[in-house]
């Protein structure tokens, strides 16, 4: 009686069985077919990628161009370099090149050693009154730049460095860098640094041992705050420097612009050279950029 009963229970999972693979067999092989609204939200993004795309192609291709009027009908035959070679040969473009990234390596080095220090001492060296003085000096972000402009520019004066790259990065170092990177420095186990103390290690070898080697991704997160920050200032620029051969690229480009007649096909390539400098930091950094954001944010 067993026997039956396991053989009627063993021919109805193959019955079972069967007509399971009747089903699967039935189904799309793959990954499947997208669904309807799958494919409608890919198509939206795609639509809106290209309306995002589109300012900067027009950006390009009017570099390309002789043209003193902004005009939607472009003639591909009419495509040429001459507003590139004009815009270098003519114009000292290359000498405002220069100028920016010299102010944008500085800026970049500089903030990053003053903020990583002052990170550490305000996340691993607490002292008395240390904790008011930092969320009082992460308070400072809420004041505009254009308040403390006069303040500053009078400072600078005073100690002579108006129209020097000094004046250009050293405004850059502020309270976001060392709120970026305390936040992202909590997370390292203090038992750690104990026990290197323990050991006879040095703050100095803590910080650059064992501190230093684990904030590689926030640097390079602050490095592309702080680049394009200094990159795209122009206020700053524009009230500090006074001397031409000391211009950066957005005091370049604005320049460009002229009195009485404008030359958009020189304008937009100037703009097109200010705007991939930058894209391609961004792109060749942006994977430790977006974990040293993520990073910072969650585990602060």
């Amino acid at each position: 009686m067993k026997t039956d009963i396991v053989e009627v229970t063993t021919r109805s999972s193959v019955v079972v069985d069967k007509a399971a693979l009747r089903r699967e067999s039935r189904r799309p092989q793959g990954r499947g077919w997208p669904r309807l609204g799958d494919s409608i939200a890919a198509t939206v993004l795609i639509v809106f990628c290209l309306m995002a795309l589109l300012p900067f192609a027009f950006m390009v291709v009017t570099s390309l161009q002789r043209t003193n009027v902004i005009t939607i009908f472009l003639d591909p035959a009419k495509l040429e370099l001459s507003n590139y070679v004009r815009l270098f040969t003519e114009n000292g473009f290359g000498a405002a090149l220069v100028t920016s990234i010299g102010v944008v390596v500085l800026a970049c080095v500089v903030n990053a050693i003053v903020c990583s220090f002052a990170a550490y001492a305000f996340a691993k060296r607490p002292f008395p009154g240390s904790e008011a003085l930092f969320w009082l000096y992460v308070a400072t972000m809420m004041v505009p730049a254009q308040v403390t402009l006069i303040p500053l520019f009078t400072i600078m004066r005073d100690l002579g460095l108006l129209n020097t790259w000094v004046s250009l990065f050293l405004p850059v170092i502020n309270a976001f860098g060392v709120f970026l990177i305390r936040q992202f420095m909590s997370s390292i186990p203090d038992e750690m640094l104990e026990a290197a103390r323990i050991d006879g290690a040095s703050e100095m070898q803590l910080f650059f041992r064992i501190v230093l080697p684990s904030m590689k991704p926030v640097i390079v997160a602050l490095t592309i705050f702080t680049f394009l920050t200094t990159w795209n200032d122009f206020l700053w620029p524009l009230v500090s420097i006074t001397n031409d051969r000391m211009q950066t690229v957005t005091l370049a480009v604005a320049k460009l612009q002229g009195r009485l007649l404008t030359d958009y096909g020189i304008i937009m390539a100037g703009a097109t050279v200010s705007f991939l400098v930058p894209l391609i930091v961004y792109f060749v950094l942006q994977k430790q950029f977006v974990e040293g954001v993520t990073s910072s944010s969650v585990k602060g």
